[in-house]
């Protein structure tokens, strides 16, 4: 719930910025997205998953169209380079490429020392009382502690 909420406050906010920002930049930031997507994309499968291509992949993807689509504006008459709309095309690219990340598996984060894969167990850890087992397939009603071989008396 407090997931859906700030994503709606951000929605709500960011509509409102929208009349801040030239219509213009915000559809280079849209194009730096997109392609910054298709960048990320094509170098996670060269990379096989490296993250920090993926990254650079969605950077660098988004800064080529950005500086193909101004070299077209200044090649047309009337029209001129532009590098705010350049850096709006890169910042849509920065975006995506830190999404990925934040979202991305962890491969290296390390398992608590608690967990399973850590320990080591040894076949005798893992020895059951037969009759328990039997007891416990048989019988309709819980059984106690000492059906597993567990004493009911405490000891500190």
């Amino acid at each position: 719930m407090r997931t859906l909420l700030s994503t709606l406050l951000v929605f709500m906010i960011g509509s409102q910025l929208f009349g801040q920002i030239e219509r213009d930049k915000a559809l280079h930031y849209l194009g730096g997205n997109l392609f910054g997507l298709a960048g990320a994309g094509v170098a996670k499968q060269i990379s096989d998953g490296n993250r920090a291509w993926t990254f650079v992949g969605a950077v660098v993807g988004s800064a080529l169209v950005g500086i193909g689509k101004e070299a077209v504006d200044a090649g047309q008459e009337g029209n001129q380079w532009d590098n705010d709309d350049l850096a709006a095309t890169v910042l849509g690219g920065l975006t995506v490429g830190v999404t990925i990340e934040i979202f991305s598996k962890k491969r290296n984060k390390k398992k608590p020392m608690g967990s399973l894969t850590t320990q080591r167990f040894n076949s005798d850890d893992f020895k059951i009382n037969a009759d328990a087992n039997k007891a416990l397939a048989i019988s309709t009603e819980l059984p106690a502690l000492s059906t597993f071989g567990y004493s009911t008396i405490r000891t500190e």
